[in-house]
């Protein structure tokens, strides 16, 4: 079997020899003067595996915007949506009864939302503009919100 080996690979290397038309140069100039170089242009029709699809709910293109306005990129939305999708489901009006917690960020008590805008009970807008501010200062990223959601339920 080893010879096979040995023999296939002299007929290899003979051959990759001679298809560039090999001869050892004898001076160095012949070097620079060897077979011309071919440049070609590779494409693929290969897709990415995760598409970033616009959402199709109002309250979440407004979040993706901000989102992207503070240069965050499409990860840190996904985390943010799983984050507000398990907290209030992107209601602007949602409350939880047992806490007193309101919005889409769902923030407790409801009323920190104020500083963001007068019309916090009504406009998502500014109850995301709220949510994202607070994310940042607390977590950095909508991932580190979410990452402290599913270890503790809550954020």
């Amino acid at each position: 079997m080893d010879g096979k080996r040995a023999i296939s690979g002299t007929i290899i290397s003979f051959t990759a020899v001679t298809a560039f038309g090999a001869t050892a140069p004898a001076r160095a100039e012949s070097v620079e003067s060897g077979p011309p170089i071919k440049t070609r242009t590779w494409t693929t029709s290969a897709q990415p595996k995760m598409s970033a699809v616009r959402p199709a709910s109002r309250n979440k293109k407004i979040a993706l915007d901000h989102v992207v306005q503070r240069a965050w990129n499409y990860r840190e939305f996904r985390c943010l949506d799983a984050l507000w999708t398990r907290e209030s489901n992107w209601n602007h009006r949602a409350l939880n009864h047992s806490s007193g917690a309101y919005g889409i960020p769902q923030a407790l008590p409801a009323g920190k939302m104020r500083g963001a805008g007068h019309d916090w009970k009504s406009n998502p807008e500014t109850q995301i503009r709220w949510g994202l501010a607070y994310i940042k200062g607390r977590y950095g990223r909508p991932c580190g919100a979410w990452g402290h959601w599913r270890s503790h339920n809550w954020y």
